[in-house]
């Protein structure tokens, strides 16, 4: 049915039953019991419905959500409804028409006085609400309400009945540091996993049209985790899953959990069933192998194989056995280095760190920390030299414990080069199960200890073995190049599950910490004297640092305005239901556009004047060509972003914002 037929169902409805009794009545009610000068207060509406009547959240599906327009004294504020969990309304044949609320229902908000108020006085608040009332069919509702409270100097009690009544019902909660929840694209569809809590008849409630309201929400299982397919709406696009999952718990009890998640491309690790392949682990034994091509392995190798040859003479056996002691100090470093991120992976664990992937602050770290690495192989600095001379004293033992240690140096200390190889390493083990990251960890030992094993076996290849030369930093250097696709594939990721503007800023801030790369580099080049040093440091610490929170992703906020894509019958519906409309005529490549989002847009003034007018908020985006966002803006004599209408029910023309936005007129604009 479309919005116009659904408007004039309502009004033929509302004609034939105006004698008939209101089926929901509406007051206000208090939680406090007073006013207290500058400290917000709590109250809330209620809805009494008659039996089988209901009314609708604040994402409706069919129908439209209760809203209060507020007549307050001047210096006062009002908050939105901290929605209760809502719940199925179906019809006789039960097929899902909405979400909603039935019986006796309270929608708390919070209202904010000015600072000079005088106690011992008395204030009224007043407003106007409607509402959507369905049961076999619909009819608008309204009523006036009004609140009088006494003005105290002291904080104030809370009113027993009605807290008793709010008790009843269900207020969505954060999700706690025991349960854990990540959401993924598969196809058309959103999967949601849920780890650490029983659900019992679960559904998700979307606070923003993104799922199908009216498509199942099939379960499985994931080991712990219980994994709904919520349905896309049509046309749905959205990089975010926000809304409330409601189900019931273990006691009976109907409880709403709150979700605000960005929305990945793949499934994290914990729920992609994906096994560790040979192709996988070869790759670790080559990446393990190709750490003694750097410039300072490679020289070393044949120099510490004729040392185990000369320690033990010609016994051949005793070669191997050194060449064995090696390649176990090798195995035990990255057996410890696996042990710890194990211990931090069962620490996350608990603290509801089960899908690291699907964290956009992870991400970023990640891909930071790939794109110094790449820029260390490609010569920007240099990683460890402090540490060489003490590489050169525990290669220096003799014995097996000689040939222990150097096996731990060549992958801790000595052998700095093979810190970009075992950032990628560190960050694969992070994103996978434990036993598969000792794996891939002991491959890589495996690899870069096997050089060596096999040249203790036949010590006299050695001599096959090429000279060093310039051909070490060449290849280096191009081995950065796979660090550097990595960085850009971790941008990709970040993509969807940030803002457009949270990625600009993450581009940004990894662009300020290569420049801390070059400026530790520069500074800190062999030989410079020891200010000059202390300075690259310095520096390089205080540019990353600023790189970091440059960069960082943003959480978003809750009351974020919700974008829609324009078109011109969006429009034409949206004008004939009396909604109040803007539109945001922008484009990525416009500066300006981007400067308006941030001063002005997501100020907190205007997100709140959207969400308490019930503004619908539609962006034209002109990224790309479009004929019909051209057109229109050939229409109003433009040819060019940011442009920008708001649309009232009160003027039949739309307003033209000036092209540089401020918060104050947005919300000038947006006043009937």
């Amino acid at each position: 049915m479309t919005l116009r037929r659904l408007l004039a169902a309502l009004s033929m409805v509302l004609l034939l039953t105006t004698a008939l009794p209101a089926q929901v009545t509406a007051r206000l009610v208090a939680i406090d019991t007073s006013v207290q000068p500058g400290h917000p207060v709590r109250v809330a509406l209620r809805l009494d419905h008659e039996k089988a009547w209901h009314t609708y959240w604040k994402h409706a599906g069919t129908g439209y959500p209760t809203t209060l327009e507020w007549q307050l004294p001047a210096g006062w504020r009002a908050s939105g409804f901290d929605w209760p969990t809502p719940h199925l309304m179906r019809d006789r044949e039960g097929a899902i028409i909405g979400h909603g609320y039935e019986g006796t229902i309270l929608l708390p908000l919070t209202i904010t006085p000015p600072d000079g108020l005088q106690p011992g006085t008395q204030v009224t608040l007043s407003a106007t609400a409607d509402w959507l009332m369905c049961k076999e069919s619909c009819m608008p509702g309204n009523a006036r309400v009004s609140l009088t409270l006494p003005v105290a100097s002291m904080p104030p009690a809370q009113d027993a009945a009605t807290l008793a009544e709010w008790a009843k019902q269900s207020a969505p909660t954060a999700p706690t540091g025991a349960q854990t929840l990540a959401a993924w694209s598969e196809g058309n569809a959103v999967k949601l996993a849920v780890a650490g809590v029983e659900l019992r008849e679960p559904h998700f409630f979307s606070d923003d049209g993104l799922v199908d309201f009216e498509a199942p929400q099939p379960l499985s299982r994931d080991g712990e985790a219980t994994v709904l397919a919520l349905a896309r709406a049509a046309q749905s696009q959205g990089a975010r899953l926000a809304g409330v999952l409601a189900y019931t718990d273990a006691d009976g009890v109907y409880r709403g959990l709150r979700v605000d998640l960005p929305i990945a491309t793949t499934a994290p690790a914990s729920a992609a069933k994906s096994t560790l392949g040979l192709g996988a682990l070869a790759l670790a034994f080559l990446g393990g192998l190709v750490l003694n091509l750097m410039p300072c392995v490679f020289p070393v190798l044949g120099i510490k194989i004729l040392g185990f040859v000369n320690q033990a003479g010609n016994d051949r056996r005793k070669v191997t056995l050194h060449g064995l002691a090696f390649t176990l100090g090798v195995l035990v470093s990255f057996w410890a280095l696996a042990g710890v991120l194990a211990v931090l992976r069962t620490g996350g664990e608990q603290l509801g760190w089960g899908f690291q992937l699907q964290s956009p602050g992870f991400v970023f770290a990640l891909a930071a920390t790939m794109l110094v690495f790449a820029l260390s192989l490609s010569g920007v600095f240099e990683f460890g030299l402090g540490a060489t001379a003490v590489g050169s004293r525990l290669q220096a033992r003799e014995g097996w414990a000689g040939s222990f240690f150097t096996g731990v140096l060549a992958t801790v200390v000595a052998t700095p080069c093979s810190a970009p190889f075992l950032a990628p390493a560190l960050g694969a083990a992070l994103a996978m199960p434990t036993g598969q990251a000792f794996v891939v960890f002991t491959a890589i030992a495996l690899g870069l200890a096997a050089p060596y094993l096999l040249l203790s076996i036949f010590p006299q290849a050695v001599k096959a073995l090429p000279r060093p030369g310039a051909w070490m930093e060449t290849v280096k250097q191009i081995l950065a190049f796979p660090l550097y696709a990595t960085t850009g594939y971790l941008l990709w990721v970040l993509a969807g599950q940030t803002t457009e503007n949270g990625l600009l800023g993450a581009i940004l801030g990894l662009v300020v910490i290569a420049l801390a790369a070059w400026v530790y580099g520069r500074l800190t080049q062999p030989g410079a004297v020891p200010s000059r040093r202390r300075a690259g440091l310095a520096g390089g610490l205080v540019l990353l640092a600023a790189g970091v929170w440059l960069g960082w992703p943003k959480a978003p906020d809750a009351d974020a305005i919700v974008w829609e894509p324009w078109s011109p019958a969006r429009v034409a519906a949206l004008r004939e239901s009396g909604r109040i409309i803007y539109i945001d005529f922008t484009a990525r490549w416009c500066a300006t556009c981007q400067t308006n989002k941030r001063l002005a847009l997501d100020n907190a003034e205007v997100r709140r004047a959207f969400r308490e007018r019930g503004v619908v908020a539609l962006k034209a985006d002109w990224t790309n060509k479009d004929p019909r966002i051209t057109e229109e803006l050939a229409r109003w004599q433009r040819s060019a972003v940011p442009f920008n209408l708001v649309y009232r029910a009160d003027r039949p023309e739309p307003l033209i914002l000036p092209e540089v936005l401020t918060a104050g007129a947005v919300i000038e604009a947006l006043r009937e």
